[in-house]
């Protein structure tokens, strides 16, 4: 079984002690051995597995995350776990101040903690789905594979944000229930062909923009997309011409359309925008951005209610 380690997965084991990366590779050649070591996680297709680091001179204990497939396993999370000392400090023992030591810890626990919230809001929104609108849950996707999301993001260049991944491995889409998608507004996530189709479209129109703009000054050049946005939510589940993009270099979404983009950033991150969506669907009553209700089976948001569907809609309570 071959066995492949990030680049991410590396810099971190570095920064976490000398003998990390070793303690890394002895696993990884454990991996190929018995590609079942780890254990279930809360995310389809990942697994778990701890590393004692007593066995190692310079090295904590360890929790790696990886993705196993038909005929490789990709090591993808690695985080340092507190030792029992260091979870009860001494009485005169000082105290760091609130995100000191934030950069040496926070990327791999942040990692792992993005993927819980969005494994948790998913579920959330998926799980009234289910029992209240069959219809828009049997719309969505089965789960994108490792391979799948890999293969976009060598094609964009440009590394896919934990937050995405996550949600690409819990859905590869929604098709939407009679032309309405699940998400406020009655946006759809985009499935990954629309994706690329869409990011193609956008950095062509940038590349076309940017010869236009050669021999003009700085300041007179126009910004029709930057390359570290990807286009992840889309008007509707046939529309794909406006929607919402991830911006990797911000973390934040933002509004995309066949225009030149000017509308900035939305200001919510992907964790935040799908969290306030089970929020809404969970208790309509204090639902603000939009109101959830149903026709028939169907999840539709008032705003996108007209004139034809307004004696069917029924206005959720609670």
């Amino acid at each position: 079984m071959k066995v492949e380690i990030q680049a991410h997965v590396r810099d971190t084991a570095a920064r976490l002690g000398a003998d990390v990366p070793y303690a890394l590779k002895a696993l990884a050649g454990r991996l190929a051995d018995d590609p079942d070591l780890g254990r279930s996680s809360e995310l389809p297709g990942v697994l778990t597995v701890k590393v004692d680091g007593d066995m190692f001179d310079n090295c904590p204990d360890l929790s790696v995350g990886y993705l196993r497939e038909a005929d490789r396993i990709d090591i993808r999370f690695l985080e340092a776990l507190p030792s029992p000392e260091a979870s009860t400090p001494a009485p005169d023992q000082e105290q760091p101040e609130p995100g000191e030591g934030q950069e040496q810890s926070g990327g791999p626990l942040a990692a792992t903690v993005t993927v819980r919230q969005v494994a948790d809001a998913w579920r959330r929104i998926t799980g009234w789905l289910k029992h209240n609108a069959p219809d828009s849950y049997t719309a969505l996707r089965a789960g994108a594979g490792p391979a799948a999301i890999a293969a976009l993001e060598e094609d964009f260049g440009i590394p896919i944000p934990v937050e995405l991944r996550t949600l690409w491995m819990l859905t590869g889409g929604d098709d939407g229930a009679d032309g309405w998608g699940c998400l406020p507004g009655n946006m759809a996530l985009m499935n990954l062909d629309a994706v690329a189709a869409r990011y193609r479209l956008k950095t062509g129109a940038q590349t076309r923009q940017a010869a236009l703009d050669a021999r003009r000054p700085e300041e007179e050049r126009i910004t029709v997309w930057e390359a570290t946005r990807i286009p992840v939510i889309a008007l509707g589940p046939a529309d794909h011409t406006m929607g919402l993009y991830l911006d990797t270099a911000t973390g934040c979404l933002g509004f995309f359309s066949g225009e030149v983009e000017a509308l900035g950033d939305v200001l919510d991150t992907l964790v935040t925008y799908l969290e306030e969506a089970a929020d809404m669907l969970e208790t309509p009553a204090l639902a603000a951005r939009d109101k959830p209700g149903l026709i028939g089976g169907a999840l539709v948001w008032l705003s996108s209610v007209g004139p034809a569907h307004e004696q069917r809609w029924q206005p959720l309570s609670g």
